[in-house]
């Protein structure tokens, strides 16, 4: 009597594993969808703001560049 008892446990214990990895995906769907249906697409005013921040990080990025190896040049021609 105990083993079937024993079985019996061991069966609902795979059958929760079970569950929670199928619960997890659906989790994520559920969850991804909650979150596409809040966004928007920004309006033409938010778009020039990113579209300003976003070159003017790619220009400063440049400039901070060049000017490394602008220092970089001179000292490598001195160590060799």
């Amino acid at each position: 009597m105990a083993r079937a008892s024993e079985k019996g446990e061991e069966k609902k214990q795979s059958n929760n594993q079970v569950e929670k990895l199928v619960e997890a995906p659906v989790e994520f769907v559920r969850e991804g969808t909650q979150f596409l249906a809040k966004c928007k697409k920004p309006d033409l005013k938010e778009y020039t703001k990113i579209v300003k921040a976003v070159g003017i990080g790619f220009i400063a990025v440049g400039i901070i560049g060049y000017a490394i190896k602008l220092i970089h040049i001179p000292i490598r021609y001195v160590i060799v």
